[in-house]
């Protein structure tokens, strides 16, 4: 037993033990450059690394709060589904893990929908929590998909997705592969309705999410350094016995080789998605998006024709030349 607890008076030690809600760490590091970045400055630059420009993950709302004007939404509540249809167990029941997530999150599920406005112009808003069972796809994200979906036709506004998944949630079974079919075809009523598609891959989206809803977007645009895929590269590599190039899933490298439309900073993707969303929908022009939008979509040009003179490499394109839209 340490001395202090039995000579320092109850009061006295009340007072040492009261944290006063500081975070644990006040300081985060960097994956790629190991470097240690303060928590407030991240928090300030989007959760995008200074030095490194390496993305790292970011609350939905705080994208929400950046991506939307003035950082004001609405959110759109979405139908409840059944809980655990399948009694499943493995080191724990699913319930308890749904619990889990939701007491960390804060959300009933890994998709949350919102409506606002995007240079003045309504938009609806999808977004995949990783931090929720690594944003894997069940039956009550399926239904969050569909319902912003439904809610962009219903508003008639462009429909905005941001992506991060592990794939389908194996605890859901079949039920959560349904979520691959009901999605695709909410997408096609969009498509119908002649509203545009958005998606933002971001990192990581792989399994399930880009076998159906994540890839039949109208402009596919990735967050720098994003893991993009289906099967993972080790599983791949068995298969095939061969060595993947380096890089491979990443987004340069997808964008380099057609499986993209556009690799964009999260600085740029408000002003990027504004001037696009504006020219799809025919809308009159906003001088407020002009000058950045234009600047990020002219600039996948140069990065295209980089891209084409590193095709003979087995290398990707550097991260500096990913970040291309600064």
């Amino acid at each position: 037993m340490n001395w202090i607890d039995n000579f320092v008076r109850p009061k006295i030690r009340s007072f040492l033990n009261n944290k006063r809600d500081t975070p644990e760490n006040l300081w985060v590091k960097d994956p790629e450059s190991g470097e240690m970045v303060f928590y407030r400055d991240l928090e300030a630059n989007q959760w995008v690394v200074p030095n490194s420009g390496h993305h790292m993950k970011i609350k939905p709302t705080d994208r929400l709060a950046t991506f939307l004007d003035d950082g004001k939404y609405d959110l759109v509540p979405v139908a409840p589904v059944p809980v655990d249809p399948l009694k499943f167990r493995d080191q724990k029941r699913y319930v308890d893990r749904l619990k889990e997530n939701r007491a960390k999150t804060g959300f009933e599920d890994s998709v949350l929908v919102a409506t606002g406005n995007l240079y003045e112009r309504a938009v609806t808003v999808a977004i995949q929590d990783f931090d929720f069972m690594g944003g894997s796809l069940g039956m009550a994200a399926g239904q969050g998909i569909i319902t912003g979906l439904e809610t962009a036709v219903r508003l008639k506004t462009p429909f905005i997705l941001f992506v991060a998944s592990g794939g389908a949630r194996m605890q859901e079974g079949i039920l959560s592969l349904m979520q691959m079919a009901r999605t695709t075809v909410a997408v096609l009523r969009l498509r119908e309705a002649g509203l545009p598609f958005f998606v933002v891959l971001t990192n990581p989206t792989t399994g399930g999410v880009t076998a159906s809803y994540a890839m039949i977007g109208d402009v596919h645009i990735a967050e720098p350094g994003a893991l993009i895929g289906f099967a993972g590269q080790r599983v791949i590599e068995q298969t095939i016995r061969e060595k993947l190039p380096k890089g491979f899933q990443r987004s340069e490298y997808l964008y380099t080789h057609g499986m993209v439309d556009m690799v964009v900073h999260r600085h740029n993707l408000r002003s990027t998605i504004g001037s696009l969303a504006a020219i799809l929908t025919n809308a009159p022009a906003n001088e407020a998006i002009t000058d950045n939008g234009t600047k990020a979509i002219a600039a996948q040009a140069s990065m295209r024709e980089a891209a084409l003179a590193a095709e003979g490499d087995d290398d990707i394109l550097p991260p500096s030349t990913a970040a291309h839209a600064e």
